[in-house]
């Protein structure tokens, strides 16, 4: 009986003694928001008139921001009380984004087959980008 009892804690004290407390440490990554107004006469439209689309500079989006973080743009149509996030549609238009190294172009299109030429806002478009960072 001794041989079995002294079996058992000798079995539970390996278990235990190998039990391993780690201590996480997480260390946040900032994230970057860049503010970009856009004018209502900063909107182009394209040669075959089915787009407008406006390319906002943002340096902070290197080739490293591509490859790694992530990036996220939100649309707003009241000066910053409330934003959507892209890509989405509103009043019949699709908003969409193409991001590159250094810029964001917001493009706007129809998505009714039958009014195929999107419409330019008319007033100031805000638009909010995060970058996110990844942390390896």
């Amino acid at each position: 009986m001794k041989k079995l009892t002294l079996l058992l804690i000798c079995i539970a004290s390996l278990g235990l003694a190998s039990c391993k407390k780690d201590t996480i440490i997480n260390q946040t990554t900032p994230n970057i928001t860049v503010i970009r107004d856009i004018a209502s006469n900063a909107w182009t439209l394209s040669s075959n008139g089915l787009t407008y689309y406006s390319v906002l500079s943002v340096p902070a989006i290197n080739q490293y921001s591509l490859d790694n973080d992530g990036i996220l743009v939100y649309i707003s149509y009241d000066n910053g009380v409330s934003y959507l996030p892209a890509p989405f549609v509103y009043d019949i238009d699709a908003y969409s984004t193409v991001i590159t190294k250094g810029q964001v172009e917001i493009d706007i299109q129809s998505s009714d087959n039958q009014a195929t030429q999107p419409r330019k806002p008319t007033g100031t478009t805000r638009v909010k980008i995060v970058i996110v960072a990844s942390d390896k």
